[in-house]
């Protein structure tokens, strides 16, 4: 029988650092799939003779649901009572489409909690915590923090904004080019960097991109890495006009991958109709100079559960999301080739160090991907 935490001194913070680590590495597991619940991990460790052991795990599934919480405890069994659970999120206090996460930590008798934060959510915000404490449960709060708000960023940014974490990823040649003259699309990085690309994509709720990209391109804006068809996300596209051709990639797979177009609230009737017979979904979007007011897109989203959002071009929809200061992680791809001078700039109208200088973001360091080198960038708190 497994000692419980209760009857031993609280566990060095190497080690609550150590079972968080485990917990966000299970939680990663569910990015892209779990919206509109974020993707909680957890792990149940107890004390065994021969020191800590992990006796349950868990992570958000498909859907959101069953919770990360419930999947661990259900694998951890017997095993659970007085052992110490490790989550990267609150667990929930509210009944919803599932009963609550701590009443069912309260019933399986965990003798401890540790947390990473608190939830945002006010049908949560703390009371999932409180209760645990009601019941006598241990409740240790912060652990991992840092990295665990990056990890719940999108559900963070939907809680408190009523929008998805944006994602801006751009991929420039040397001399800072996105396309060839005459917006002809080009192909900048290698192999690896689009591999990388995938990856990201199937980590997002959703894709979004311009409708001058959608022509150009005829983009299908899936993920197409072996193993990870089924997780490509919901493709948005911003049309105000509606053009977005009924015999495009991107209409003609509507039905076996999502694909929502956000259009003027004025757009001619007849192109929604010829699109949603191809079933795609039009979401109309007040406008604003011009062109779709992105605040109210990025809203509509989020009201409809999309917690993180990965965009990709072209040049006119990034440039406008960093002046609208709505850019909270950026990926930067830079290519060793140059593309002359009559090829478009990866922000229109804006010099790149918009970006990469932006007294609103800081870079998170740099990666090599073949001869391309990738670097992150993140709001600053």
């Amino acid at each position: 029988m497994t000692k419980p935490f209760r009857d031993i001194a609280k566990l060095p913070s190497n080690l609550d650092h150590r079972f968080m680590s485990q917990a966000l590495a299970l939680g990663r597991r569910g990015l892209g799939r779990t919206w509109p619940n974020p993707a909680v991990g957890a792990v149940i460790v107890a004390e065994a003779p021969g020191g800590p052991i992990v006796v349950g795990r868990g992570w958000t599934q498909p859907g959101g649901r069953p919770h990360a919480e419930t999947e661990a405890l259900r694998r951890a069994g017997a095993a659970a009572r007085g052992a110490t659970l490790y989550v990267t999120l609150e667990p929930c206090s509210h009944h919803a489409r599932t009963p609550p996460c701590a009443d069912a930590v309260i019933a399986a008798g965990v003798a401890r909690v540790v947390s990473a934060l608190e939830d945002p959510n006010p049908a949560v915000a703390g009371q999932g915590h409180a209760r645990l404490r009601q019941h006598d449960i241990v409740v240790d709060i912060g652990v991992s923090a840092e990295e665990a708000r990056r990890a719940h960023a999108g559900h963070i940014r939907r809680i408190c904004d009523g929008r998805p974490h944006v994602t801006l990823k751009l991929a420039v040649s040397a001399d800072g080019k996105a396309g060839l003259g005459g917006r002809r699309p080009v192909a900048i990085t290698g192999a690896a960097a689009t591999a990388e690309v995938h990856r990201l994509r199937g980590a997002s709720d959703a894709i979004m991109v311009g409708i001058g990209t959608a022509l150009a391109d005829d983009p299908l804006l899936t993920c197409r890495l072996p193993g990870m068809q089924t997780w490509s996300p919901v493709r948005v596209i911003l049309d105000t006009a509606l053009r977005l051709p009924a015999t495009s990639r991107l209409a003609q797979t509507a039905r076996q991958v999502p694909v929502w177009v956000m259009a003027a609230k004025g757009a001619a009737r007849e192109r929604e109709r010829a699109l949603v017979a191809h079933g795609v979904e039009v979401i109309r979007v007040a406008e604003m100079n011009g062109g779709l007011d992105l605040v109210a897109a990025l809203q509509a989203l989020g009201s409809r559960g999309v917690t993180r959002l990965m965009v990709e071009g072209g040049p006119i929809l990034a440039a406008a999301l960093v002046s609208s200061d709505l850019v909270d992680d950026a990926v930067l791809f830079r290519a060793p080739q140059m593309l002359g001078s009559s090829a478009i700039d990866a922000l229109e109208g804006l010099s790149l160090a918009a970006l990469t200088r932006s007294p609103r973001l800081i870079s998170r360091g740099t990666e090599e991907f073949g001869p391309d080198v990738m670097e992150t960038f993140e709001r600053r708190q």
